[in-house]
């Protein structure tokens, strides 16, 4: 996923005006339909509301059928041209950056919930609703990030000393946002460029989707082209085999080769839609007074500017590359003692032999650890580390029919020991057919104060790709899936607690850079002993995950670490080159060949 760069969707799908009181809602007292959150999870059928009340999505009345987000953003769009002549017509103080917020917010509300539904609905209708709603808040977003009277309102607050000098801080940067939002979308620039600009942003979204979607198409052939051994890996169609994933984990050599070779094959289309990707990113970059779509994309970060990035990436390189050459050289010996034949290390091998390396030296088989990994023992971890931490507990509470979008879905409440209701959690965990193989944290609205006091609660979705619970047992996590879990309840807590007036900056609406921060941080409690010995138990016998156990897990990371932060620093320059300066002087194949060979150290394989 980091590869595919889909992991942004880890981070709000909030897109910049970017699309980019009361504490709480009431101070809930726990609700008579809340269960406790371990047996939600290891429980065999979800529980709809008993008294059967039909809703839509998310509890949203108009999203019960597709037809419905058609309703959703023709309402969205309404309120934001009232709010647009609104802060038209305002005077300079803290109401303007209200009025923006709430614009915001309108348009928000709308796009960060299509954004998750166009990927994840199992119905295609509804996803195909929700990418034309998508499409068109965007396009709507985008020409408010160019309209002159409207920013005008907000330069004439900006200006006004004596204004922005009573103003809080926290009004006071988030007014300083919303201009960045303008600068950066060519608000400076004459009406035929904003209008060139405005366009440039619609088509880069469309390319987006198109590049996405391609990326994740199987890849159907003939199957005697495969020797018929390893036909069993793939799923068959007639005389085709469809090949959908690199299957780096298969301990067959072939097999990983022959995906990687098979999956990663050029497809014109694929190849074409990169390069107009990255060639209209560059245009929209210059066109709004930027050397490149780099320098665009990290301002507002912690990093600043592409020089900083590549300081970094060099100096954190420099610092790998032994370390790197000798995780490739144990990797090679395991591969030549389990392939004689064929002893030469590839792309495909690096995945596969870290991970053979990992458990032969510190004895961690999956298998061994996933009986202690339940799901449900791995909530109640999680409602007792945050408990612990933060004073905050998860309930399980009971849905309305049409609220969800499968029915394994769980609704979580979080609840503070003294602020009440937080916000709402929907887990969605488990594998079906048509959905994205993606770890992700969605925000689907984001919290702010509302006009008339009360807290608006954020809600998210957590997306994984578990397996489901069978007869006798429940749902069992390997420590990567557990540690995953982990990372993504970081972002949801991120959302929860990060409580702002403004919902323009609320939860990870933060510089990207930092908003992996304490979804990273979670993993460390993953994987300290003193966490993990309070909720790991054998799902059988209740015996406790030994302390050893731990240990090894935790010491097996470090194993072939450099060779796995050399891959992402490679995919990291990758970026960089891609977005830097244009026009490429190669084709994006030839620069990632040259790259591959030259950052992470394994050959590029020809015609991938």
């Amino acid at each position: 996923s980091a590869m595919l760069a889909g992991c942004r969707r880890a981070l709000p799908g909030a897109l910049r005006l970017a699309l980019r009181g009361r504490a709480a809602e009431g101070r809930r007292a726990v609700s008579t339909s809340w269960c406790p959150v371990g047996a939600a999870f290891d429980a065999k059928q979800h529980r709809v509301s008993a008294a059967g009340r039909e809703t839509g999505l998310f509890g949203v009345p108009e999203l019960s059928c597709p037809e419905g987000f058609q309703e959703a953003q023709d309402k969205a769009l309404q309120e934001s041209e009232q709010l647009v002549q609104k802060a038209c017509s305002t005077p300079p103080g803290p109401e303007i950056v209200m009025i923006f917020d709430q614009l915001s917010d309108a348009l928000c509300r709308v796009a960060d919930l299509a954004d998750f539904v166009k990927i994840a609905h199992p119905d295609v209708a509804f996803r195909e609703a929700a990418e034309e709603a998508c499409r068109n808040i965007s396009t709507m977003v985008e020409k408010l990030n160019t309209d002159v009277e409207l920013c005008q309102s907000l330069r004439q607050l900006l200006a006004d000393e004596v204004v922005m000098n009573s103003l809080d801080p926290e009004t006071r940067r988030v007014a300083e946002l919303f201009m960045f939002d303008f600068e950066i979308s060519g608000i400076h620039l004459d009406e035929e460029k904003r209008k060139k600009a405005v366009n440039l942003n619609v088509r880069i979204l469309d390319l987006c989707n198109e590049f996405l979607i391609g990326t994740q198409l199987p890849i159907k052939i003939d199957k005697h082209i495969l020797p018929e051994h390893i036909w069993h890996n793939f799923t068959a169609e007639g005389n085709y085999l469809q090949v959908a994933g690199l299957h780096a984990d298969c301990p067959d050599d072939l097999v990983r080769e022959a995906a990687y070779k098979i999956f990663l094959y050029p497809n014109a289309e694929q190849l074409s839609c990169l390069e107009e990707l990255l060639a209209s990113r560059n245009s929209l970059a210059q066109l709004v007074g930027y050397d490149t779509f780099a320098h665009r994309a990290l301002q507002g970060t912690m990093a600043k500017n592409p020089e900083t990035v590549a300081q970094f990436l060099e100096k954190l390189s420099d610092q790998l590359s032994e370390r790197t050459q000798k995780d490739f050289e144990m990797m090679t010996k395991v591969k030549m003692k389990l392939n004689p034949q064929n002893s030469k290390l590839m792309p495909w091998d690096h995945p596969y032999y870290s991970g053979v390396l990992r458990a032969e030296r510190y004895n961690i088989d999956p298998g061994l650890y996933c009986p202690f990994f339940s799901l449900g023992a791995c909530m109640e971890g999680l409602n007792s580390l945050f408990s612990q931490l933060l004073g905050i507990s998860l309930y399980a509470e009971q849905t309305q029919r049409g609220e969800v979008w499968s029915e394994d879905v769980r609704k979580l409440a979080v609840v503070h020991e003294k602020e009440g209701l937080l916000g709402y959690i929907y887990c969605d965990f488990f594998q079906r057919p048509d959905k994205p193989h993606q770890d992700c944290h969605f925000t689907v609205r984001g919290g702010r104060l509302r006009e008339n006091g009360e807290y608006q609660l954020p809600v998210v979705v957590l997306m994984l790709s578990l397996p489901h619970s069978t007869k006798n047992t429940p749902t069992l996590l390997s420590p990567g899936m557990m540690e995953n879990l982990f990372h993504e309840m970081g972002h949801a807590m991120h959302s929860m607690l990060g409580r702002t007036r403004y919902q323009h900056v609320t939860g990870t609406r933060c510089p990207t850079d930092f908003a992996e921060v304490p979804s990273i941080l979670m993993e460390y409690f993953a994987n300290d002993y003193r966490v993990v010995n309070q909720f790991a138990r054998h799902y059988k016998t209740g015996q406790p995950l030994p302390k050893n156990m731990v240990s090894r897990l935790c010491e097996s990371k470090k194993v072939c670490a450099a060779a796995d932060i050399q891959l992402q620093v490679f995919y990291a320059a990758l970026d960089q080159i891609y977005h830097g300066k244009h026009p490429l002087q190669k084709s994006t194949t030839e620069i990632l060949k040259e790259t591959q060979e030259k950052v992470y150290g394994l050959p590029h394989v020809p015609n991938t």
